[in-house]
């Protein structure tokens, strides 16, 4: 597939659009949800590049917050960064939240999973070119215990719990940083991986109840009191666990970095997305990448000079949109 950039907008839909909510799989979750990239970091660059923001709280939620060096002296704008799997204790989420406030966004990463990021490496066994066949015993038991696991803890992330604790950050971040919020016009977002598909819901206009964590009774879906998108504008890579509905909900512009033949992000899901936008009229753009790996767009060593070219490509990208909304 050839890389693809889309900026369009189209006419409203009317519809009905399912609960974001529910007690039912979906089809993203009977199939590929997160994959390596999205719950282990990459080595960290060479260089010696250290974090300059801080761990902090924000309405009891803990955050990395990285600031323009020139803020508060001159205006900023209000970006929440919503990270993989790897949370906001990672050295590469908080690098790449660091990138975004060296272009002047004051950045919020909040821990979306309340102390609970994803599961690092269970026992590896010694790698070996001619392993025993004990040896071959031990990794199908390490993997099938690491599988178990991250199935395990994704069964916790959802919709329920992080909604809100995002809507908390929101509201005490809209307070604290008043002045960033007003400067933008309200609040940016960008996601990566597991973040991405936050993006989609908090630019959504979700029914009232969800950003509180509850679902719709199925006799109250029509007519529900929706509230307005929590963003003004978004940008995620590589996202996982999206489903149609959820890009189908989005009502604030969008950018998406897509990459080429992703099972963690369907080219069915991405197609229909994009199609929807289109035919909707929603201000976005995607673009899809070849030749990477999903998880490629955040900080992290690649000896692949190609590699490294579009991971910048891609920031590039979603930060050009942020500055464009």
């Amino acid at each position: 597939m050839a890389e693809d950039d889309v900026a369009t907008k189209a006419p409203e839909s009317d519809a009905q659009e399912p609960s974001v909510i529910s007690s039912e799989d979906t089809s993203a979750q009977k199939g590929a949800s997160m994959g390596e990239h999205c719950v282990t970091d990459r080595p960290t660059p060479a260089g010696g590049e250290e974090p300059t923001g801080e761990i902090s709280k924000i309405a009891d939620v803990e955050v990395y917050i990285t600031k323009p060096s020139d803020y508060p002296h001159l205006p900023s704008k209000l970006l929440l960064f919503l990270s993989s799997g790897t949370g906001i204790h990672s050295k590469n989420n908080q690098l790449q939240a660091d990138k975004y406030a060296a272009e002047g966004f004051l950045v919020v990463m909040p821990d979306q999973f309340a102390g609970d990021p994803s599961p690092k490496n269970v026992t590896d066994p010694t790698e070996d070119s001619n392993p025993s066949m004990i040896e071959k015993v031990k990794v199908g038991f390490a993997t099938t215990a690491k599988s178990f696991m991250l199935d395990m803890w994704l069964a916790r992330q959802t919709p329920e719990k992080v909604l809100p604790i995002l809507q908390k950050v929101v509201e005490g971040a809209r307070e604290e940083f008043a002045d960033a919020v007003a400067n933008g016009g309200g609040i940016y977002a960008v996601g990566y991986c597991f973040g991405g598909k936050y993006v989609c819901l908090l630019g959504s206009e979700l029914p009232d109840t969800a950003a509180h964590g509850q679902a719709a009774a199925k006799d109250e879906e029509q007519g529900m009191v929706t509230a307005k998108p929590l963003i003004k504008a978004g940008a995620f890579a590589h996202g996982t666990m999206i489903t149609k509905e959820d890009i189908e909900r989005v009502k604030a512009p969008i950018s998406i970095v897509a990459v080429e033949n992703d099972q963690l992000f369907p080219d069915e899901v991405r197609d229909q997305g994009k199609k929807f936008l289109e035919e909707n009229k929603i201000e976005h753009e995607m673009r899809v990448y070849e030749g990477v790996p999903h998880g490629f767009g955040v900080v992290g060593e690649y000896e692949d000079g190609r590699i490294r070219k579009k991971q910048e490509e891609a920031f590039e990208q979603m930060l050009g949109w942020l500055k464009a909304h």
